[in-house]
């Protein structure tokens, strides 16, 4: 896997990867003006199972971490106006718990939703609730792109995001999620 990363007038982080022997597309971009993080992903698997994949709890919970990391749905009401509700989860125990409330839905095609960090209560804190997240789905000859971004409210949250590994982790994420789609597309 080939791997470029380069800064863009010293405020844009870009990475792109692109698997050799396929030929899938990896890119990453925090683009610093805008406060937003931009994520464009291939998969070899169809449009309908990519969808599934990020919007059926069940399969969700199989891939939604970065390793050892598991995660865990608590609730999950996917329409307009619903929530999920989820963990995720260390192998020491420490826990980490989120909220995804969904803003719009377009079958297959997109999803728009706002998340933040909360309590195991459902408890909501204020000031990391908000980021505005926007993903597009879409498939050429048995290929499907995600397209994901992700607004921060603010330039700190965006570089604390950076700080603490948010491209690494989502990296390992979907590269679960690859792998996962592989296995079902076998079924």
């Amino acid at each position: 896997m080939k791997s470029k990363i380069h800064s863009q007038s010293g405020e844009d982080q870009k990475t792109n990867n692109t698997d050799v022997s396929n030929n899938l597309l990896f890119d990453f971009t925090a683009d610093k003006a805008t406060n937003t993080i931009f994520v464009n992903r291939e998969f070899a698997s169809e449009l309908s199972l990519v969808w599934d994949a990020f919007t059926k709890q069940e399969i969700l919970d199989q891939w939604g971490a970065p390793a050892p990391w598991t995660t865990q749905t608590i609730s999950m009401d996917f329409r307009v106006g619903g929530r999920r509700f989820y963990k995720m989860e260390s192998p020491e125990g420490q826990e980490h718990f989120s909220v995804q409330d969904f803003t719009s839905i377009s079958p297959k095609t997109n999803f728009k939703y706002l998340s933040g960090f909360s309590d195991k209560d459902e408890n909501i804190n204020p000031e990391f609730y908000g980021s505005e997240n926007n993903l597009d789905f879409s498939e050429t000859n048995g290929v499907t792109t995600v397209r994901i971004s992700i607004k921060y409210k603010t330039p700190a949250i965006l570089e604390m995001m950076i700080e603490k590994g948010f491209r690494e982790g989502f990296t390992m994420t979907l590269d679960n999620l690859e792998t996962l789609l592989a296995t079902l597309s076998q079924k």
